[in-house]
């Protein structure tokens, strides 16, 4: 068994050259309020409608913020979403 090479880093430590997760996310949900999609604003997930409920700030996982930056609650139960998934009604 072959030791396992060494970067130097941490998982979960911020590295030289990446934004912080924090900074994107921040960006990514301000651009979606510019768009218009704030809190309590009914919108459209394909054909299903829903109305946001709350940004998503996490910054690990499957659905971290900066793709997944709205929490819109339909009928359905409740998701996380792009801009570019939701249209306003």
């Amino acid at each position: 068994m072959a030791a396992r090479e060494r970067t130097g880093s941490r998982p979960g430590k911020f590295q030289p050259g990446q934004p912080p997760a924090g900074k994107t996310c921040a960006a990514a949900i301000h651009a979606a309020m510019l768009r218009g999609f704030v809190v309590g604003r009914e919108v459209l997930v394909g054909t299903v409608p829903g109305i946001v409920v709350g940004y998503n700030i996490a910054s690990f996982g499957n659905f971290i913020g900066n793709a997944y930056p709205l929490v819109v609650r339909t009928a359905l139960g409740v998701t996380k979403c792009s801009a570019d998934e939701l249209r306003l009604v």
